[in-house]
């Protein structure tokens, strides 16, 4: 756009200058038609003597205004060649700028696929991670019927133990009758022996008071609870949700869903 106001100002420009130019060279031409007649008549009145030297004809001297419109004429011409090298260079700018989308084009292209192998990695690194777990549980644990449990000696929250039993291709211990808690139970008994520390179980009344759930949200139908004249379990009421077992008799407790202990996880085969 400010090169088509400035090409349309140049061709105004140029076009007053030549109306001015043939104006003043018309004008200029009626005075030497003038002039000529003038000199005719004198040179008819007067006879120049044979013995007096003629007068050089003088020079026409140069007018303002012509020297002016061959500077304007200059600048014109300067403009041009400056137009056109910037013409040139934005020409050249636009070839760099395309080159350069173009190969940031190219390096989305090799972002994206760098991306779908790092996925595809990660989940063969998880496949992985799942498949060593079930086979650590089995080798390391204990095996029962279908299921591997095993009991993991760091300390994680209910919901911390949950996902570290999911990364490893199980899920939490949940014992669904009598003889797979006495099996858990001796397990557990034996793993810590002669100490007695708590694991947590895959088990919950996070939903609803009272109401105690698997991890995989069945229902339990077994119930394992310390029965004691000094503390019966469950008594923690709403602020104890989640069951842990005692590793000396293998009885459930309520806890603090928030509190780090051991955990035990399950891993079918």
């Amino acid at each position: 756009m400010e090169k088509a106001v400035l090409f349309a100002a140049v061709l105004c420009v140029s076009y007053l200058l030549d109306t001015e130019v043939n104006s003043l060279e018309q004008e200029a031409l009626r005075g030497d038609v003038f002039n000529a007649t003038v000199d005719q008549s004198k040179e008819t009145d007067v006879e120049p003597r044979g013995d007096e030297p003629s007068e050089p004809e003088p020079t026409v001297a140069v007018s303002d205004f012509e020297t002016t419109y061959n500077y304007v004429l200059s600048r014109l011409a300067a403009m041009d060649q400056a137009i056109h090298r910037l013409n040139v260079g934005h020409y050249t700018l636009d070839v760099k700028v395309t080159q350069l989308l173009d190969r940031i084009s190219r390096l989305d292209g090799k972002l994206a696929d760098l991306e779908d192998t790092i996925q595809q990695v990660s989940l063969f690194s998880k496949q992985n991670r799942k498949e060593i777990g079930r086979l650590e549980g089995c080798q390391k644990g204990r095996r029962m019927s279908y299921k591997c449990f095993l009991v993991y000696r760091t300390y994680e929250t209910y919901a911390g133990a949950s996902q570290q039993c999911q990364e490893r291709g199980g899920r939490m211990a949940m014992p669904r009758d009598r003889k797979e808690q006495e099996a858990l139970a001796e397990y557990v008994r034996n793993a810590f022996h002669p100490g007695n520390w708590p694991v947590w179980l895959g088990i919950n009344d996070l939903r609803s008071e009272g109401l105690y759930l698997f991890d995989d949200s069945t229902r339990v139908t077994y119930f394992q609870w310390r029965k004691h004249f000094l503390s019966s379990q469950p008594d923690g009421g709403k602020r104890e949700n989640c069951v842990a077992m005692s590793s000396d008799d293998g009885d459930w407790w309520d806890n603090y869903c928030d509190r780090r202990m051991y955990y035990l996880c399950e891993f079918d085969i």
